[in-house]
């Protein structure tokens, strides 16, 4: 069911915004140095890629079978891929070389944290400068160094009140101005921002009590105005940036688990989450922040993300599958039922897809008027150490003219320059 209430929308037309400024100005375009990107929108500025792949997809050029079980995603900086792995020991950050899949390093970090959907990290490292930042299962936020690995300094969350969620803390936490930015949850303040070189405590939201779930946090430019928003299980916020005070808030329903990060669509924000919520686009600004403009129930993307595309955003929907939702109204253009359940990343006019039950991997142009497959294979070799409850779950990664993906102990990584 939809609601529309007035207020003005603007089209995202640039991919980088201010977000990032403080990673996107130390890497190049070919890099990936964190979650979803530079500027967290999941969109590449790469081109000169296949735009149909043949028969059988893309050749491979190496795959990685150590890196250990887990759903961490990947950071790729300057010939190198960050992640995270867990052995019989230990979570653990690991460092390969991009072009050939040789490990570089690896450094045992925080303690081991099962669940029955499948032990092992979920967030995706964070590249800034010399230091690689990274969230483990089990609360320890831990700042490597990049060249070799070494341990600068580790928090835990539950230093600021935090609990383990039910799946292990799998934010990836943002690097802005000097701080890292992340959701330990609880009493104390949901939301904390701590010194980049010392891991030392800026600030924290204690105007805010939510437990964490599994979002990452983004950082908007909303007329001028730097702040931090997070997708919490009972609510939208608004941070301002230099002192963690609530600029504005938005109840939401997250139910059992809110995954998927919100989308910033030039000012505002979209979010969107599984079981009984849908998608919602909300309003940053300082006058009528935190107020609803849209509500789509329709629209619920459990986990996979969302991209924003030219004022469109596509991804996939429980029980509406591949869509294409206009952001003016939220209503959907079309949905495609013909695409399973997956993670999705975009690049050079196509979306990168992986279906999470069969591995299968798409390439997919589409635009508000139709979708079109380009391209398809199935990832091989895939794990046989994933739980029975558990599914191809790391997202893919554009990077230097290659793809990257990953089924627990495997990373693969495939050419697709034209």
């Amino acid at each position: 069911m939809l609601f529309v209430r007035r207020f003005p929308i603007v089209v995202l037309q640039s991919v980088f915004l201010v977000s990032a400024v403080s990673i996107a100005g130390l890497t190049s375009a070919q890099d990936w140095p964190g979650w979803r990107g530079a500027d967290r929108s999941d969109r590449s500025t790469e081109t000169g890629l296949l735009q149909e792949w043949p028969k059988g997809g893309p050749a491979k050029k190496w795959t990685f079978d150590q890196a250990g079980i887990g759903y961490a995603g990947f950071a790729i900086v300057q010939g190198r891929l960050f992640t995270l792995g867990q052995d019989d020991e230990k979570e653990f950050a690991l460092c390969l070389d991009a072009e050939t899949g040789k490990e570089i390093w690896r450094t045992p970090v925080s303690e081991k944290y099962s669940n029955s959907y499948g032990d092992g990290p979920r967030g995706t490292p964070t590249i800034e400068g010399e230091f690689v930042y990274s969230l483990f299962a089990d609360g320890t936020l831990a700042c490597l160094k990049k060249e070799k690995g070494e341990i600068v300094w580790t928090r835990k969350m539950q230093e600021f009140g935090g609990k383990i969620p039910i799946w292990g803390y799998s934010e990836s936490p943002l690097l802005d101005y000097g701080m890292v930015v992340c959701t330990p949850g609880g009493s104390e303040g949901s939301i904390i921002a701590l010194d980049k070189t010392s891991g030392e405590l800026k600030w924290q939201t204690s105007e805010l009590d939510s437990d964490a779930h599994y979002s990452s946090l983004i950082a908007m430019d909303v007329k001028g105005k730097k702040q931090y928003v997070q997708l919490l299980v009972n609510r939208a916020v608004g941070i301002q940036s230099n002192n963690g005070k609530v600029l504005w808030q938005n109840e939401w329903y997250g139910g059992f688990a809110v995954i998927p990060t919100p989308v910033d669509v030039d000012g505002n924000v979209y979010v969107s989450s599984g079981y009984s919520a849908g998608s919602r686009l909300i309003n940053a600004g300082a006058e009528g922040g935190g107020e609803a403009i849209w509500d789509n129930r329709e629209v619920k993307n459990h986990h996979g993300g969302i991209i924003l595309v030219d004022g469109y955003l596509y991804g996939h929907a429980d029980r509406a599958g591949f869509f294409c939702q206009d952001t003016g109204d939220g209503s959907l253009k079309w949905k495609s039922g013909d695409i399973g359940k997956g993670c999705v990343t975009w690049a050079d006019g196509r979306f990168y897809y992986v279906e999470e039950k069969t591995g299968d991997i798409l390439l997919i142009e589409a635009n508000p008027e139709k979708v079109t497959l380009r391209g398809k294979f199935t990832m091989e070799p895939q794990t046989q150490q994933r739980r029975a409850q558990g599914a191809v779950w790391v997202h893919p990664v554009v990077s230097g003219g290659k793809l990257f993906v990953r089924d627990q102990e495997f990373i693969h990584c495939y050419d697709i320059a034209n």
